[in-house]
């Protein structure tokens, strides 16, 4: 799920600033932005975000900022005379004249930082931030959490409610089989055998009874809500048990049989769907 996470370090002649964002995939997907000169830790930073984060697409970014006075870079000797050595013969073949020093100076790697490996006291309390910036991130995931926790909560209350709902239109459903079938009967001009009726009656109401499914709804509703209590990695088993909500929904709206029990089971699926659209944001 979504996340933010910044911590900042300041030592005596440099800031060090580490901040993570993550959104919701499937996979573990860390994508890091180090300064060179501490490239050799980018694998322990990747794993102490895999450690605390499960999955999801992750940022990662550390950076370093100068603020006081550091060492002066090393001027890198070997490697300015090889490239005067290669300029002076390339100006003398083109007949070309100027300040080669100069030119030199602007190449890559002419200058050295003097500080060629890390400080590993240095680099504890770097650690100490990185994992500090990891538990923000995973506090502002709680807080997010808790909303859609919340948000959740609202919406299976609403999906009982029109479920319970349904139940108004049960003998006016009764009464229109009962309807229907009479005219049948009264258009073809025959007696009905009172038995065979009831039979008929009693299979076309055990056909469009909804009983099974709300019992079903019910129960899914029940489990939903109690893995939210859960916490934890729930994601996917949310994700399962929406469907598993659909599946019922669907059904009630197949055997509805009624405008106004079709227009519940249509309120109830808009409310799924916020549902579904959030899990995914779930680890």
């Amino acid at each position: 799920m979504t996340g933010y996470g910044k911590a900042i370090l300041q030592l005596p002649s440099k800031k060090i600033s580490f901040e993570v964002k993550s959104l919701n995939s499937k996979q573990t997907d860390i994508n890091i932005r180090i300064p060179s000169f501490y490239k050799e830790k980018e694998a322990e930073i990747r794993q102490a975000a895999a450690r605390v984060l499960e999955r999801g697409k992750i940022e990662i970014g550390l950076y370093s900022e100068i603020t006081g006075v550091e060492k002066a870079p090393v001027i890198n000797k070997d490697l300015i005379k090889e490239y005067l050595g290669q300029l002076k013969a390339l100006s003398a073949e083109a007949e070309v004249s100027g300040n080669l020093l100069d030119i030199v100076m602007k190449m890559p790697d002419s200058m050295k930082p003097a500080e060629t490996e890390i400080d590993e006291n240095e680099w504890l309390e770097i650690k100490k931030v990185i994992d500090q910036g990891l538990v923000n991130l995973m506090n502002f995931r709680h807080i997010e959490g808790e909303k859609l926790k919340d948000d959740f909560l609202q919406r299976t209350a609403i999906i009982r409610e029109k479920m319970n709902a349904t139940t108004q239109f049960e003998e006016e459903r009764v009464a229109r089989i009962k309807e229907r079938l009479s005219k049948g009967l009264s258009e073809i001009n025959e007696r009905p055998d009172e038995n065979r009726y009831e039979q008929e009656l009693i299979y076309y109401l055990e056909k469009l009874d909804i009983t099974e499914e709300k019992v079903r709804l019910k129960s899914h509703l029940d489990y939903f809500e109690e893995l939210l209590e859960e916490g934890g990695a729930v994601g996917k088993k949310l994700g399962f048990i929406s469907q598993e909500i659909g599946r019922e929904v669907n059904t009630m709206g197949s055997k509805a049989n009624h405008a106004g029990m079709q227009k519940l089971v249509v309120e109830m699926k808009d409310e799924l769907e916020k549902i579904k659209e959030q899990v995914l944001n779930i680890l």
